[in-house]
């Protein structure tokens, strides 16, 4: 079996946390799977490295520097802790050292040219990675399992949308198969750095914040690999945030299309597109906690499992504006959704819903708070003329609203859902500022004041007993994976 296994960045955040790895990994690798791992940055770097990149472009002649020191204090005295073979110990120093003034020099030319593009902050936000991938292979021979830390530049392919960029799958599974492969049909465990590739001539690019469980998918694509493991600090996939609902509970099982509509709708737990390229395989991901291996985690397959309720879960993305344009009757404006969206799409800023009046007077739509200024300056430029004659009565702004999202392919075709869920609301006294609902079927998804979330989730949580939900997979069908409890030790 082949195993593609990612870790996120809490997962190789400190010493402790990558000995708990390693012997994931080993545990895995002695059982005699073939395995593949990807790293996240360790927690708190990639940051770092974007805010030492900002401050250099705003002038500060220090932040390259700074940054350098950060950086090999933190990976250095982690490979200290971790190494008790003092030639490794050297060798991985100086390996992190070199990185480090790589990335130096990177963040000093930006203070030179007092511009940050957006490939260059790619580049410079990559090293992250760089390093905690030889940090993990470092630790994982040490244990005697023989790991090689493995740049995905060399590997993911993209387009050349800097920040957030696609694969170009066909191309990446060809690179996968000459570089890859042949490690792992020696025997090697290659530790493959997440979040970013490269463009075809070689720019490095980043999948977007979160993007090392999208690369380990990719990868998973690329190497026909049999399952994805995405270990993260929480023991699955949540009927909601336990912040906010603490007797939420762990689904066992849910399908591609459930786990999408929940990562777009807020669940950090996985980034949204991470299942598109193991759906197009049919490839499982699992996602399991790297601090409770023990638990059976929750699946996430071609299909939904039952779970005793047509809701699976419920997520909220706070801080979300309502853009809404106004007029008389949009009859008398020539194209006015294309115009609006395609003035939205020039700011980059990203659509959660959209809703239309049936009357045509009117035509709203979600987006971050903090690009609803922007998008809002795109829109008034490109309805000016309108808004002079009077054909648009105005574009408003309403903030401090957040977007809540019911969850569940058991919705589709069930009669009184949405019922249920508005009268939950209404009983608590939460006014609704706009609904949605997919073609799909799979999401009711609504606008509420931000403050009220904290009340809402619960409420609809209750409603349709979530809690009762079972957080294991016994009754399911489900094949649990084998963690580490159930590797005989030594083998």
């Amino acid at each position: 079996m082949l195993r593609v296994m990612k870790f996120g960045g809490t997962s190789v955040g400190s010493v402790d946390a990558v000995r708990q790895v390693t012997q994931i990994l080993a545990d895995a690798y002695r059982q005699g799977d073939r395995v593949a791992a990807v790293v996240s940055a360790m927690s708190g770097v990639t940051n770092q490295l974007l805010e030492a990149a900002a401050q250099a472009a705003a002038g500060n002649d220090q932040a390259h520097t700074q940054l350098r020191q950060a950086l090999i204090e933190r990976h250095r005295d982690t490979a200290t802790a971790l190494l008790t073979d003092s030639q490794r110990q050297h060798e991985t120093i100086a390996h992190i050292t070199a990185l480090a003034d790589r990335c130096s020099r990177l963040v000093e030319s930006v203070h030179v040219l007092g511009h940050l593009s957006r490939r260059a902050e790619d580049w410079i936000a990559s090293f992250g990675e760089r390093m905690a991938a030889v940090l993990v292979a470092a630790a994982l021979n040490q244990a005697g399992i023989p790991a090689e830390p493995v740049e995905s530049d060399q590997i993911i392919v993209t387009d050349d949308q800097f920040g957030n960029a696609s694969p170009l799958l066909d191309v990446t599974r060809e690179r996968a198969h000459s570089i890859l492969v042949p490690l792992l049909e020696r025997g090697m465990l290659p530790v493959v750095t997440g979040y970013f590739g490269a463009t075809l001539n070689g720019a490095v690019t980043t999948l977007g914040r979160g993007g090392s469980d999208y690369s380990a998918a990719i990868l998973g694509y690329a190497l026909d690999a049999d399952e994805v493991w995405i270990w993260t600090d929480v023991d699955g996939v949540m009927t909601a945030d336990p912040r906010l609902v603490p007797e939420a509970r762990t689904l066992p099982a849910i399908s591609y299309a459930e786990a999408a509509e929940l990562a777009y709708f807020g669940a950090k737990v996985i980034h949204p597109r991470t299942m598109q390229p193991a759906a197009s395989r049919g490839i499982p991901i699992w996602i399991k906690n790297t601090f409770n291996p023990d638990h059976p985690g929750t699946r996430i397959g071609p299909e939904t499992v039952p779970n005793g309720s047509v809701v699976k879960a419920i997520t909220a993305i706070p801080g979300i504006s309502v853009i809404t344009v106004e007029g008389s009757s949009f009859l008398s404006v020539a194209d006015v959704t294309a115009r609006v969206f395609e003035a939205v799409a020039k700011t980059g800023a990203n659509v959660y819903m959209i809703f239309q009046a049936s009357s045509q007077h009117s035509l709203g739509f979600a987006v971050r708070q903090h690009e609803a200024a922007m998008v809002h300056a795109a829109l008034t430029r490109e309805f000016e003329l309108d808004l002079h004659k009077g054909l648009i009565a105005r574009i408003s702004e309403d903030s401090q609203l957040a977007i809540v999202a019911v969850v569940g392919a058991g919705m589709k075709g069930t009669p009184g859902v949405a019922g249920r869920v508005f009268n939950t609301l209404g009983q608590a006294g939460i006014n609704i500022v706009a609904i949605a609902q997919g073609s799909s079927e799979l999401n009711i998804s609504f606008v509420i004041a931000e403050h009220e979330v904290a009340r809402a989730v619960p409420a609809i949580h209750a409603a349709f007993g979530l809690a009762s939900v079972p957080d294991s997979t016994h009754g399911t069908g489900i094949t649990e994976p084998v963690t580490r409890s159930a590797v005989a030790p030594g083998n």
